[in-house]
């Protein structure tokens, strides 16, 4: 009897310490999963965003690139001050790749990515008064997946070579359009922006010459009017 309780017991100990250690690996994956960008094993991603950047100020963003992917950044300035500002690229090494310059648009690429996070900054603080909108857009493609793609479809004993480099030609010609969109689409912000521009000074201006005419003409009837101003005399010739 007192050796089976033994036993019983040792078994206990053992289902514990087994139930914990597969605790402590959950929690450890699960971490390290959370880690991990949600886009990481996505063959392409692309971001377009609009970031307002004030007077003087510098925004870097961050941006996460697997080994071997391709990366590309562009922006452009949408509208403030005088249309520039500084555009500079880190890659995952801290090494400016793209070094600053004051300018309108500008893009970078990196074929083959070491892997990490690139950071995209966007320097304002030559321009101490006015704030600038910018667009930048961000691709990150990995084109070595059609080639894991077909791998799996070797193991399966199914040619689809042909298939396989057509669907990444594809996909490159899909990210050259992609890109180029996005350099349509900037500089029709910039166009429209420049055009609410235009409208609204053509009509403060218009405005402005409206109400000095009227004050003009005011004037100048009045004292038209007081030229012809006749006194009558308080006293009456006989």
């Amino acid at each position: 009897m007192g050796l089976t309780w033994q036993r019983l017991r040792f078994n206990l100990l053992i289902l514990v310490i087994a139930v914990i250690a597969s605790c402590q690996l959950i929690a450890f994956t699960s971490a390290q999963e959370a880690q991990q960008p949600w886009y990481e094993n996505l063959p392409a991603v692309a971001m377009d965003y609009k970031v307002h950047i004030d007077a003087g100020k510098e925004d870097c963003y961050h941006q996460y690139v697997q080994a071997g992917a391709t990366f590309y950044v562009s922006f452009s300035v949408v509208r403030g001050g005088d249309g520039m500002a500084g555009f500079a690229v880190r890659n995952p090494a801290g090494t400016i790749v793209k070094p600053y310059q004051w300018q309108a648009t500008a893009d970078y690429t990196d074929q083959v990515s070491p892997g990490g996070y690139y950071s995209v900054c966007i320097d304002n603080q030559f321009s101490r008064f006015a704030g600038k909108l910018v667009n930048i857009y961000i691709t990150v493609v990995k084109y070595d997946a059609w080639d894991k793609y077909a791998k799996e479809i070797e193991a399966l004993q199914l040619n689809m070579q042909n298939f396989t480099n057509t669907i990444g030609t594809v996909e490159r010609n899909i990210n050259e359009i992609l890109g180029y969109q996005a350099h349509s689409r900037h500089r029709e912000s910039r166009d429209y922006a420049l055009l609410l521009d235009n409208n609204s000074y053509i009509q403060t201006f218009s405005i402005s010459q409206i109400i000095v005419i009227l004050i003009t003409c005011s004037i100048q009837v009045f004292f038209v009017r007081k030229l012809f101003d006749v006194r009558s005399s308080s006293k009456s010739r006989i």
